[in-house]
Order: structure tokens, then C-alpha cells, then sequence
């Protein structure tokens, strides 16, 4: 299984000097790449690929004004154009929107291949740097893993960090337990387990916010293009990196926590990028990081012998009741708890609804059956089934 280690390092005067102009010399080239890809469609409506962005770097390096670019590695040049191709192939199978041009201030990344790092006793040795990287080993690869790709990234925020690709032939399923539960996300609790358990939301944004409204503040006063400004800048990407440790690291350890204790995992299949459309609730979803969250429960899954089951979120949840099965038709956000109107069961919202997706899951889990209800249909699509139904002749 392939998987990545992400380290810091820092990088003595030599080395960062070396790597911000190896980025630069990136991000130039998928720039122009990009440039010359529009270009070519809305003058002669042709498609250009790699090969010929490829051939166009040939080209460039022999320009009087880009010689620089034969001072560094050709090797992320070339990784920057097939990563450049990967964006168009994504944008035309509708899986993303049109490549953007990458700007200095977001920092930037080089990818090294093989070819283009050496990899000696622990010690990674980049094409035209002298010395290893001093990395940070917060941990050590797995015994007899060699990295296949290397990356090197420079945040926003002025830090330097690298990842390293390998492929893990280990075996880290975990031994089997016999317990299943199942997720209901939300934004007053982070999470709510069907075992009555709720999980606080740690709302990282909320607590830097103040911190970050006048560090924010600070910078649309200062002039552009000017030193303060970038100094101010790199204050607010600072503050902005440490909302996205925190909320990270709070994820990483609640997700590895409900996969080593249970074996069956039920989520929601939430549209989150359809829900952060909502002004109202579009900050206190984005901080609650729901899609990451579901992203780590299923790799780390896959990882460990587990089993993710996702339910279609059309499946109404929180309107069902757990007792006798009755749907309500209304139950806005601000009912936390209800009664049944048909055997009068009294339920919390948010449990209520992680027990009905614990119920279900085991039956998709099972059988592979569809709870995809009618009842997000249109009333007029629901007459035409039912008279459809009524006209049928018996057998």
C-alpha cells in the first residue's frame, strides 16, 4: 500500500536558496504551460498535451530571459507539467473546475523522482544540494521502505516540509472486535455516537479568531507591494496554520480512536460542498471539517481491516423514529429533541439519528441494500409511481 510521511525540516541558507528558486522555476513553467494550453483552445480551439508542453520547455530553457531554469533539476519542471495535465484530465471528467495559476505568496512544492534524490543511510540528498536535508525525523519510516517520490513543500507561512512516498508491504490489520457504531455529524457536538456518547467540537477557528480579525485588519492597511505588507502577510498565514494544526491533529486522533475500537464504522454521506453554501452555517461547517474527517476514517480503515459504510444522505436520519419507525415530515435545526407522535418515544436528535445509521448500515453492510427513500422525491414524481403502480395488470 502506498502511503506518504510528512516531516519538517529546516534547511540551512544554501539549501532554501536552492529550493525557492527550484520553486519558482515550477511554478513559472506550469504557468506559462497553462497559459499557452488556453491560449491554443480559445484562438485555435486545440487541445495541447503534455508531449507538446514537454517540447515547449525544450524551447524556453534556449530563451536569452530563462536561462535560470537550466540551474535547477529538470525533474520537477517535468513533474509540474504531468501534474499540470492531471488538472486539465480532472477538469474535463467534471471531478474539478479549471486550473488556476499558482501564485508566490501560496508558498509552493517541487516533486523529486528517483532520478532526482539520492537515498542514503536515512539521509535524503536532493538533486544540486550538497548536504542531506536536515529533517525532523518525528518518526521513522518502516523498516526496509525506501521512498519512491519525494516533495518538497514551503507553506504559506514560511515553513519547509517534506513528504516522502513509499510503498508499506505491511500487514497492519488490526484483530477483529465485535462492536459497530455508528456517526452523526454535527456543529454543536462534533460528533454523536450511537452509543449516547458526544464529542465536543473543539472549534479552532472560533478560538483564534479575535487574534486573526486584527492581524487581518492589519494587513488591508498596509501598502501593497511594500515590506509591512508582507510582513503582515506572514502573520496572518501563521495564525491561519495554527487553526489548521489544531483542527488537523484534533481529527487524526479521533478518527484513529474510533477505528481501533470498533469494526464497523456507519458516516453519512454528506454534500458538504453544497452545504457551506449556506451563509449562515457556511463557517461553522467549514470548521468543523466534516469531509475530513470522513477522508480519514477511510483510508485509515483500509489501513487497519476495518469497514466504512456510507449512507445515502437522503436517508432521513434524524426524522425517523428509532422505536416504531414513523418519519416526520418537519424537524427544523432548532429541535433538539422530540417526541414520536405515533408510540410517543422521546428522542435526542443527534442520537436518535446515529442509531438509525448504525440500524441501516448493518443492513447495507449485509446485503447491499438500497435506503435511498421516496421521500425526497417531488409530490407530482410520487403520483406518477403510485397510478403507475395502480395500472398494472395482475399476473
Amino acid at each position: 500500500m502506498e502511503k506518504a510521511y510528512r516531516y519538517r525540516f529546516y534547511p540551512t541558507s544554501e539549501q532554501e536558496q536552492i529550493l525557492r528558486r527550484t520553486i519558482g522555476c515550477v511554478r513559472l513553467v506550469f504557468n506559462r504551460a497553462l497559459a499557452a494550453r488556453t491560449e491554443a483552445w480559445y484562438e485555435k480551439q486545440e487541445r495541447v498535451a503534455y508531449v507538446q508542453t514537454s517540447a515547449m520547455l525544450t524551447q524556453w530553457k534556449k530563451f536569452d530571459d530563462l536561462q535560470f531554469l537550466n540551474e535547477v533539476s529538470c525533474v520537477p519542471l517535468q513533474q509540474g507539467l504531468r501534474h499540470l495535465q492531471t488538472a486539465f484530465t480532472n477538469f474535463f471528467a467534471g471531478r474539478a473546475k479549471y486550473p488556476n495559476f499558482k501564485k508566490k505568496r501560496s508558498g509552493g512544492s517541487a516533486e523529486f523522482t528517483k532520478s532526482a534524490f539520492r537515498w542514503n543511510d536515512g539521509q535524503v540528498y536532493l538533486a544540486k544540494c550538497v548536504e542531506p536535508l536536515p529533517i525532523k525525523w518525528s518518526r521513522q519510516l518502516p523498516r526496509g521502505c525506501e521512498p519512491t517520490t519525494i516533495t518538497v513543500k514551503l507553506d504559506p507561512s514560511g515553513r519547509w516540509f517534506v513528504s516522502l512516498r513509499i510503498n508499506d508491504a505491511r500487514d497492519e490489520t488490526m484483530q477483529p472486535v465485535d462492536s459497530a457504531v455508528g456517526l452523526d455529524v454535527g456543529v454543536s457536538s462534533l460528533m454523536t455516537l450511537s452509543t449516547g456518547e458526544k464529542i465536543a467540537n473543539p472549534k479552532a477557528f472560533d478560538k483564534h479568531y479575535q487574534k486573526l480579525r486584527r492581524a487581518q485588519k492589519s494587513l488591508s492597511r498596509k501598502q501593497k507591494a511594500s515590506r509591512n505588507r508582507d510582513k503582515a502577510r506572514l502573520k496572518v498565514a501563521r495564525i491561519q496554520a495554527q487553526i489548521s494544526d489544531s483542527r488537523k491533529d484534533h481529527a487524526h486522533k479521533l478518527t484513529t480512536r474510533l477505528v481501533s475500537e470498533n469494526q464497523t464504522i456507519v458516516v453519512e454521506d454528506l454534500a458538504v460542498k453544497n452545504m457551506v453554501k449556506n451563509p449562515k452555517l457556511a463557517r461553522a461547517i467549514s470548521d468543523a471539517a466534516w469531509s475530513e474527517l470522513v477522508r480519514q476514517l477511510d483510508y485509515k480503515a483500509k489501513w487497519y481491516g476495518r469497514t466504512l459504510v456510507k449512507i445515502d444522505r437522503w436517508f432521513p436520519s434524524s426524522k425517523r423514529c428509532g422505536s416504531c419507525g414513523y418519519i416526520v415530515d418537519k424537524l427544523p435545526l432548532n429541535v433538539r429533541e422530540w417526541d414520536c407522535p405515533n408510540c410517543g418515544a422521546h428522542h435526542d436528535r443527534d442520537i436518535n439519528a446515529s442509531r438509525n445509521l448504525l440500524a441501516v448500515g448493518h443492513t447495507v453492510a449485509v446485503c447491499g441494500a438500497n435506503i435511498r427513500p421516496d421521500r425526497h422525491k417531488s409530490k407530482g414524481q410520487l403520483q406518477k409511481t403510485r397510478k403507475g403502480n395502480k395500472q398494472k395488470p395482475k399476473s
